[in-house]
């Protein structure tokens, strides 16, 4: 039973998008792969509103669905035309059974078991969108997530992961059809073969991404393209905006979508420069359909339209500078020493997240193929979607551009008779998952089998997934341990496709960095405030007082407690003093609020004109401040300055006198009810982290108790009340 409601969940999905797609370009059964790909952008933002009035039914889906279908009318498709050579049928047979069957397979992908499906499954429960501040990845826009939403309303994992070989299917059919419609069929089906056997696209297409769908919608986004030159018309041009917002709200790098139909609307267009502009609007309109949506959300929940990056132009307390700073760095080199280093990564060795295959070094002969008209544009539009590679250079991101390159380079090749054929199947006998650990790294992520046993749950799932998917185990053991709806904190991401608890992980939000200091602040050595800067001065009248920063370097400032003195003795805060800081002014209250395991961290590296400022409401009398942090920030150099009762403000000290003082008792027990008071119901740590053997050692000190060890991982209930 199982998988049939896989095989419904993910069919059912194709079968509407279709349907969808059928409704607005008609049943013409050339155009299968465009009119899936376009009815799956409008079946994804009719699930989007369905989300937002929160109607994410199962019942909801599949009468939306059957509506789709009955105005459709039927037949949906009809069976395509295919190669010629048995060859290349034969390989494809063989890929055809290979990437079924790991489809269909439990789910056992990082991100697809993690923030793909995590998202999608949190959405089904709540029956539809939530504000979700503290993960990065829910800002992301999730146009194919939508479509994963609404197989796994009855297939669950598995079947969202068909939807997306589904995808595959459309690409390479629509590469096949383009193929034969220009005439280079015969290499044209040898290109669908470097691109269906394709290692990376394979086990992407496997799993519960969204590269292989982004890589679909560019190249349909080309083809309604091509047929509007050919045949303009409003229909074609509005289906190619739909397609290219389709773009953006699967994946944001899919932008140069975007510009290409605009592009190609004011260059190529017919008629006087009114008509184009008018063609140039109506894309554009078709355009928004898809994007807005996703950038109101983010703003109205995020304050950024385009989270979680671009945070300098929209600030926000969510995301901040220094972590997207990193991130993007990390992103553009992974652990290269030198870009030279990408072409064999990409191709041939695999640590950049798979293996494209070796016969794409031999991608450059694909500019001979610009002396022929179908060349110029196959390579203009892989240009466009190659653009923004460098900005995560991982190969997924190279597949988007990666059919146009296919079908440049067989059309180059085929000046030579049977020498696209003889690439395209010594590409597939390389690409096969016994050949391939024969000349990749160890860590290249590729398909190893056919799992008929298991993606038919002849093999129980859960057996499956305990030995094939790290801390599956360790998801359930969640799941089991703690009380529904409780949030966990953790250091590690987990596969929390496979719990319903809501996993906070350290990393993801600023919300979420400021938790994980709170905890390393009562479990690893250097992390407590104990580092205490005391500014001395005449004793006066102040209306306020503001650190200001003079330093520049790596880390962050990060303040626990401030205290404002007069002749020794604290003055309390009130409601009449106005808190501010920049660069990030969320969270300054945590350094004035009496409790020492709080703090505000600057969000930004250390450069002149950083400040915290307080100002009083009403003249204070005070002749010392003093400032209490981690003694892990070298770099810093701060300068004490009094606002006067002029309203004018003056340096009051410069060097202050910092000293060390021990670890705070109790600092513990505090950090674990800060935690609480956070909203965190669990701490999951696994052996070995930062501050896991403390909390192994102390758990009476803590106050917590463990309700849950598997793999390493131990899972703590913080204190009550």
């Amino acid at each position: 039973m199982q998988a049939l409601a896989i095989l419904f969940g993910a069919s059912f999905t194709a079968a509407v998008a279709t349907a969808m797609g059928t409704l607005l370009l008609g049943r013409d059964p050339r155009d299968l792969p465009a009119r899936f790909v376009t009815g799956a952008a409008l079946l994804s933002l009719t699930v989007f509103c369905l989300c937002v009035l929160h109607l994410a039914y199962p019942a909801v889906f599949l009468g939306v669905g059957a509506a789709a279908l009955w105005m459709a009318g039927r037949p949906l498709w009809s069976r395509p035309e295919l190669p010629k050579s048995r060859l290349l049928r034969g390989a494809f047979a063989l890929y055809l059974m290979l990437e079924f069957f790991n489809s269909m397979a439990p789910e056992i992908s990082y991100d697809g078991s993690r923030y793909h499906l995590g998202l999608v499954a949190r959405y089904l429960r709540a029956h539809g969108f939530e504000r979700i501040t503290n993960d990065l990845y829910a800002g992301l826009s999730q146009g194919v997530e939508m479509l994963y939403l609404y197989a796994f309303a009855f297939g669950r994992h598995s079947a969202a992961s068909l939807v997306h070989f589904v995808f595959l299917l459309a690409l390479v059919w629509g590469m096949w059809d383009y193929a034969r419609r220009t005439g280079f069929g015969a290499a044209g089906a040898a290109g669908c073969l470097l691109i269906f056997a394709s290692p990376l696209v394979g086990v992407e297409a496997a799993s519960a991404y969204n590269d292989v769908a982004v890589a679909a919608i560019a190249f349909t986004l080309f083809a309604v393209l091509e047929r509007w030159r050919d045949e303009p018309s409003g229909r074609w041009l509005a289906a190619a905006g739909l397609v290219a917002g389709f773009g953006y709200a699967a994946k944001y790098t899919a932008w140069p979508g975007l510009v290409y139909v605009c592009a190609v609307a004011a260059l190529v267009g017919r008629g006087t420069l009114a008509r184009r502009i008018r063609q140039v609007a109506l894309a554009a309109a078709a355009e928004s359909l898809l994007v807005v949506p996703w950038m109101v959300k983010n703003y109205l929940w995020l304050q950024n339209p385009v989270a979680p990056f671009f945070n300098q132009w929209f600030p926000n307390p969510y995301i901040t500078n220094s972590f997207e700073n990193e991130y993007r760095h990390h992103l553009a080199w992974y652990s290269l020493t030198s870009r030279w280093q990408i072409p064999m990564q990409v191709t041939t060795f695999g640590s950049l997240d798979g293996l494209i295959g070796p016969v794409f070094l031999l991608s450059p002969l694909a500019l001979l193929a610009l002396r022929r008209r179908e060349g110029r544009h196959l390579l203009l539009a892989g240009a466009f979607f190659a653009a923004p590679y460098f900005s995560n250079i991982s190969a997924r991101f190279l597949l988007p551009c990666l059919p146009f390159v296919a079908l440049a380079l067989v059309l180059a090749l085929s000046r030579i008779p049977g020498l696209p054929l003889s690439i395209a199947l010594l590409h597939a006998v390389l690409s096969w998952p016994a050949v391939i650990p024969k000349y990749s790294h160890p860590d290249a992520w590729h398909l190893f089998k056919v799992p008929y046993r298991e993606a038919l749950r002849i093999k129980p799932e859960d057996g499956f997934l305990r030995s094939n998917l790290p801390l599956y185990g360790v998801a359930r053991m969640v799941e089991q341990a703690t009380r529904p709806g409780s949030a966990v904190f953790t250091n590690t991401p987990i596969p929390d496709a496979y719990t319903s608890r809501n996993i906070l992980v350290g990393y993801q939000s600023q919300e979420n960095v400021v938790s994980r200091a709170i905890l390393w602040s009562g479990s690893v050595p250097g992390a407590a405030p104990t580092w205490r800067w005391r500014w001395a001065f005449p004793r006066q009248s102040l209306r306020g007082v503001r650190l200001v920063e003079l330093g520049t370097g790596p880390g962050s400032w990060s303040v626990n407690e401030v205290h404002i003195l007069d002749g020794g003795i604290e003055h309390g805060r009130d409601a009449r003093w106005k808190l501010d800081a920049q660069p990030f002014p969320w969270g300054i209250g945590n350094a004035f609020d009496g409790r020492l395991v709080t703090l505000w961290l600057s969000g930004d590296t250390l450069r002149p004109g950083q400040t915290v400022r307080a100002e009083f409401g009403q003249p204070l009398t005070a002749d010392a401040m003093v400032m209490e942090t981690v003694p892990d920030q070298p770099a810093l150099r701060l300068r004490l300055e009094g606002l006067g009762p002029d309203g004018r403000w003056t340096k009051l000290a410069g060097g202050a006198e910092v000293s060390d003082v021990p670890v705070p008792a109790g600092i513990r027990r505090q950090a674990a009810e800060e935690l609480r008071r956070r909203g965190i119901d669990y701490v999951l740590i696994f052996d070995g982290e930062a501050g896991a053997e403390d909390l192994r050692r102390n758990t009476g000190l803590w106050g917590v108790r463990e309700v849950g060890e598997v793999q390493g991982a131990r899972l703590y209930e913080l204190p009550r009340g």
